[in-house]
């Protein structure tokens, strides 16, 4: 009836009754109860610095930095993926950005279970979208392609995401 879950379920999301997984938004299935803040931001004081002021929602050409909990802003890849474009952190007055030069992100993704390659059903759509080629396949003779990860070249960008048509994709925080 209910999921086990590893990581402690906030508050917030337990009285809301996401501890059943069928409850869950596709947003917390994929990218789980803590919110992705924008490319480049200083997360040690994010909260502190930030005004919400919306400058970073508003810059953002593929929309999905979105407003979250407090008025701060997330970011929904469901919306679409991340070009790292910029405009976010040029667009903020306050300093909540690191350096352009470092990494994006500390997250990566994570296939699960559902994906229809591991179910024995042919699916590329992931692997189609991933412009670091991050997701490959290798041709398997006599069967279905077989999906190869290169995590090390893995962006964050969230491309694969919203193209997964059982949602099989997650982000997982390093």
């Amino acid at each position: 009836m209910t999921n086990n879950l590893d990581k402690p379920l906030p508050r917030r999301s337990f009285l809301r009754g996401q501890f059943l997984h069928s409850l869950k938004s596709e947003k917390v299935s994929q990218q789980g109860y803590e919110p992705i803040r924008p490319p480049w931001s200083n997360l040690a004081n994010f909260l502190e610095k930030c005004t919400a002021c919306g400058n970073c929602l508003k810059a953002c050409e593929t929309h999905i930095i979105v407003k979250g909990a407090g008025g701060y802003p997330e970011v929904d890849f469901s919306q679409g993926e991340c070009t790292f474009c910029e405009k976010c952190v040029q667009s903020c007055e306050e300093g909540v950005f690191r350096e352009v030069s470092e990494e994006a992100w500390s997250h990566k993704i994570e296939i699960q279970a559902s994906c229809l390659l591991q179910l024995g059903t042919e699916c590329r759509s992931c692997g189609d979208s991933c412009e670091m080629r991050v997701i490959r396949f290798r041709p398997s003779l006599g069967g279905i392609a077989q999906m190869s990860l290169d995590l090390e070249s893995c962006n964050g960008c969230g491309a694969c995401l919203s193209v997964c048509p059982t949602s099989a994709i997650t982000i997982q925080s390093l």
